[in-house]
């Protein structure tokens, strides 16, 4: 009887150490999760956007609030025919009158050269994007196709939460009539900015095309794309009206590591 309440006993303290270690391991897996920290991935990623590549990727199920118009809802970011699709429509998601979708790497990259190629959704009041992030340090480079001009593209970084970096670049072609690719070149202290092949814009902080010793980002940044509807923005992306559901398209993503 002794032997075998012993043996119980041990039983239960197994137990009870295996289950504290499981919410340990659950409560780091939370802390790191909100606080971005996240495995650097130093190979380089080819996926075609032919399937839900959830070893790669995840699809958003929140809402970023303020400008964003919309929640992101997983069914709204699809594949089709060899492309990913990013729906927006005018279901209610997350306490927002419309969803759309977002697409992003589980790992972070630090500096290489990220691609996609993309046809951007028309209209006033849309944003299509591709873009490196990160949340905590927020460093961030963009690329943002803005619905009200599709002849269009703007380039902008984000360093500790601060913008105001936005250049504007006339395509020679409208980004919602085809598959276009465009490319970010981030290095240290330098970023460029690609269209089909050739280079449309830099900034390093040796002072090209910003202010000698201006800060750059520096942070290994997850891959994202999105599509969304802005509010409260109107002087910069046009006002936003639901007219139906508006499409943005994706053949690939593509980093290749320096």
């Amino acid at each position: 009887m002794k032997k075998s309440l012993g043996l119980l006993m041990g039983l239960v303290l197994a137990l009870s150490m295996l289950t504290g270690c499981n919410n340990i391991s659950a409560a780091q897996a939370e802390t790191d999760e909100t606080s971005g920290a996240r495995y650097v991935q130093n190979w380089g990623l080819w996926d075609a956007l032919d399937y839900y590549n959830t070893g790669t990727f995840n699809k958003a199920n929140w809402t970023n609030g303020g400008m964003f118009n919309c929640g992101w809802n997983p069914n709204n970011v699809y594949f089709q025919n060899g492309k990913m699709v990013i729906k927006l429509n005018n279901q209610w998601s997350h306490g927002k009158p419309y969803s759309s979708g977002e697409y992003r790497t589980n790992n972070t990259f630090s500096y290489g050269t990220f691609e996609t190629n993309m046809i951007a959704a028309k209209g006033d009041g849309l944003v299509t994007s591709f873009f490196l992030y990160t949340g905590n340090p927020w460093d961030e480079i963009d690329v943002e196709i803005l619905g009200k001009d599709t002849t269009k593209v703007q380039f902008n970084y984000y360093v500790d939460g601060v913008a105001n970096n936005e250049k504007i670049i006339d395509l020679g072609f409208d980004a919602s009539q085809g598959y276009h690719k465009y490319a970010i070149e981030y290095g240290n202290g330098y970023i460029n900015w690609y269209v089909d092949g050739k280079w449309k814009w830099g900034v390093n902080n040796a002072g090209f095309n910003a202010p000698y010793g201006k800060k750059m980002p520096s942070h290994p940044m997850q891959i994202m794309v999105n599509l969304w509807p802005g509010t409260g923005v109107d002087s910069w992306l046009n006002h936003f009206n639901y007219w139906g559901e508006k499409y943005a398209y994706y053949d690939y993503i593509k980093y290749t590591p320096k």
